[in-house]
């Protein structure tokens, strides 16, 4: 039974989604799902039972991205850093992330692994690959998948493969650096053919990027949230995505 305090967040968030002005909606979203291991403590859980709830919150917010015609989806789920983590958290962690995967695989959603897949476990890895190679035909939401990511170490993956294109063909230093640009760069990182996130939220009241995607978010307008990632509700994305529909985006100029 529902009771009063849900049929008000459900007029209020109809009244923002009837608010929002379609041509100013972000194409792509990156979510830094922070905050489940202090919500599980508040609780008086382990970590598993935090990070399993954080994984629950995943397929409602694909479903709100749906709504509103949101074409490209970012979530950090592991951290490089993460993977410095005890065995004992990080082994769970790692099989949710795999139950999550195989799940939105299912679900007919195309789905895209970023990050240096080469620093995960042998059977992680090739699971995830497995899942995400079913999803190559599917059509609309493209949801990348960011585990063992880090903004620092894809710039250095991503160099590290100009570099290596350029000696296969022979060219010199001298030439590979005069036809160095921008655009170039972009071609090699894990995100290359999408558009860059327009608007970047961060759960759990942090405020700083902590290294997520830090290349592509030169001109990202950044929003964050104090609700750890389990309690992330509709109201708090449909409130992210207002905020950076109101904002005026200069570019520099």
């Amino acid at each position: 039974m529902r009771g009063p305090g849900d049929v008000l967040y459900t007029a209020y968030e109809r009244q923002l989604v009837k608010g929002l002005p379609g041509e100013r909606l972000p194409r792509h979203v990156g979510l830094m799902l922070d905050g489940n291991r202090r919500w599980a403590k508040l609780r008086g859980e382990n970590t598993e039972h935090g990070h399993r709830a954080g994984a629950d919150n995943i397929e409602p917010l694909l479903t709100w991205c749906d709504e509103l015609g949101i074409e490209v989806v970012t979530l950090w789920l592991l951290s490089t850093d993460n993977l410095k983590r005890r065995e004992v958290e990080l082994k769970p962690l790692l099989e949710i992330i795999e139950d999550v995967v195989d799940g939105l695989a299912a679900s007919g959603r195309r789905l895209n692994l970023v990050g240096a897949l080469g620093l995960l476990p042998d059977a992680t890895r090739a699971r995830l690959q497995a899942a995400v190679e079913k999803t190559t035909d599917a059509e609309g939401l493209v949801v990348n998948i960011a585990v063992g990511y880090g903004g620092r170490q894809e710039i250095v993956d991503a160099f590290r493969a100009m570099l290596l294109d350029a000696a296969e063909r022979g060219e010199s230093l001298e030439s590979l650096a005069d036809r160095l640009t921008i655009e170039n760069v972009g071609d090699y990182l894990y995100t290359k053919g999408q558009p860059d996130p327009d608007l970047v939220i961060r759960t759990s009241g942090e405020q700083r990027l902590g290294g997520f995607l830090l290349w592509q978010s030169a001109h990202s307008e950044f929003y964050f949230c104090e609700a750890f990632w389990p309690d992330f509700r509709r109201v708090d994305f449909l409130r992210a995505v207002r905020a950076y529909a109101e904002r005026e985006r200069r570019f520099g100029g």
